[in-house]
């Protein structure tokens, strides 16, 4: 991505309005002085980061003690191999390796390094306002409000700007931390305490009477030392920390193909939105990590060609398209590197995309020859294509595991829990519909929304012959807008009467073409 793109990607969390001018092109101008808010996602990312590194580090010496020598190297790796990937991309963001910052680098090779930016950007925040200063950058962006585009442009300081960097940096690094460490880290710690039999009931003798009776190891640990609770404890706190680096990392990919595919646009979510995206990618990540590891307790080799098909799949399919394009790498990735080092980045991107969406929807769909990577169209086609097929495969999985199940899952009731995975991730998929539907800060924008998409598959199936008949109307034809320049438009609902047929047959060419 370009420097300059990056820099001002952010400056949404600006606080707009101290003085507001019409220049003569009829552009509002709105000048801030360096009113910022709260760098909340640097923070968070920073605990996120810490708070997983802890834990796991404890659960290892507890793996130590107990002489478990496979779950130790495990969780180390996927302790490791993220915190490392974190600092490199710090580093490579903020451009530190040309220069002369030894303490940061050293504190990078420490793997400390997210803590200092963190510091960095709670210092440059506090210190904003003290003294005015002047802006070095003019950002545009068109405001939707009450139907209207307005075009404005916002005078960008050197505070604004250095948030602004710390921001996108902490977001990039918040999804390689959920889905190359969290992910892996939280399926392996689920199927290690189902292998362990540390929550599931088991039957104990009695010392007393000598008679069985059914309890439950958590309970025991309760009523046991505290080594025993703290076996317990810590990997139950870890598996909640990743759950929610993962919910994170998701919804920061969802936020992330926003700013990216409306970039001329500024985008705020509400928090409804924010609440609906929330439910849909936490139901769809607890519901796509249970299925396979449920799954690879009752067939244990057979996940692995599960995985690797999902990986190999989703890494080759963004090289295909590219190469069927017959398009040129771009040339923006980074000015030096050559056509090698380009291809290994993009390489890396992919295989970060094809980790993506094994577990959830990355939201966005690389375009490996364009210069921002990703493709700006809304693909309706693919969104249903994968939701459908990973709905699909999660019902496979669920299925042979009810089948292939061992004695130990006897006092589980198998087909309550094939039920409430199925429900939780037709939630998931409802929750996404409801924020397509009604909670995109850029809905108005689309061509074809949800709604649209369910009444033309309907229409489809009713047949030809009632294509003349009465519809209703659509949510997203009604508040379609069309940008003319100089002059913020009224939106104008279209005649639907004589747009229904062409409606309908753009859906379906687009759909096709997805």
């Amino acid at each position: 991505m370009e420097e300059e793109g990056d820099q001002v990607e952010n400056i949404s969390d600006v606080e707009q309005s101290h003085h507001e001018s019409v220049s003569e092109n009829g552009v509002m101008l709105v000048v801030n002085h360096s009113n910022i808010q709260p760098p909340f996602s640097v923070v968070l990312a920073t605990l996120l980061y810490c708070a997983e590194f802890v834990c796991a580090a404890v659960l290892c010496n507890i793996y130590h003690k107990s002489d478990d020598d496979i779950w130790m190297g495990s969780t180390i790796t996927f302790m490791l191999v993220p915190a490392v990937l974190t600092q490199l991309a710090l580093t490579f963001i903020h451009r530190d390796l040309g220069r002369d910052r030894p303490l940061v680098l050293f504190l990078h090779l420490l793997l400390l390094g997210p803590l200092i930016r963190c510091f960095e950007a709670l210092v440059v925040y506090f210190k904003a306002g003290k003294e005015e200063e002047p802006y070095v950058t003019i950002s545009r962006k068109i405001k939707l409000k009450k139907d209207q585009a307005t075009p404005m442009e916002w005078e960008i300081g050197h505070s604004e700007r250095k948030l602004a960097t710390h921001r996108n940096a902490f977001k990039r690094t918040a999804v390689i931390q959920a889905f190359l460490g969290s992910t892996p880290q939280l399926t392996l710690q689920l199927y290690a305490n189902i292998q362990e039999k540390y929550f599931l009931p088991i039957r104990r003798k009695s010392p007393l009477d000598g008679v069985y009776g059914e309890c439950c190891m958590f309970c025991c640990c309760f009523g046991g030392s505290n080594e025993c609770f703290v076996s317990v404890f810590i990997p139950v706190t870890l598996m909640v920390i990743c759950l929610i680096s993962i919910t994170y990392g998701a919804l920061v990919c969802s936020v992330l193909a926003i700013n990216i595919r409306y970039d001329d646009y500024k985008v705020r979510l509400r928090p409804a939105a924010y609440l609906c995206m929330i439910l849909w990618r936490g139901l769809e990540i607890a519901t796509r990590v249970t299925s396979l590891v449920l799954f690879s307790s009752a067939l244990t080799y057979w996940v692995i060609l599960v995985g690797l098909g999902n990986l190999l799949f989703f890494f080759l399919q963004p090289w295909a398209e590219f190469w069927a394009r017959r398009a040129s790498l771009p040339d923006n990735v980074e000015k030096n590197f050559s056509k090698l080092g380009t291809t290994v980045v993009l390489s890396l991107v992919t295989f970060l995309y094809a980790c993506i969406n094994v577990f959830c929807w990355s939201a966005v769909q690389l375009d490996l020859g364009h210069r921002d990577l990703i493709e700006m169209k809304q693909h309706w086609g693919r969104l249903a294509a994968y939701y459908g097929g990973r709905f699909l495969e999660n019902s496979a999985l669920i299925a042979l595991w009810y089948f292939y199940k061992s004695d130990f899952y006897a006092y589980v009731c198998a087909p309550l829990l094939v039920a409430q995975l199925l429900i939780c991730y037709s939630l998931a998929v409802l929750f996404m519909l409801l924020f397509y539907q009604f909670c995109h800060p850029c809905r108005r924008l689309f061509r074809h929304n949800v709604h649209d998409c369910l009444a033309c598959v309907c229409c489809c199936r009713r047949g030809v012959g009632r294509a003349g008949e009465g519809h209703p109307h659509s949510y997203s034809t009604t508040a379609t807008m069309v940008l003319v320049p100089l002059e913020p438009p009224e939106l104008q609902p279209p005649d639907l009467t004589s747009q229904l047929g062409e409606n309908e047959t753009a859906i379906v060419e687009d759909m096709e073409a997805a």
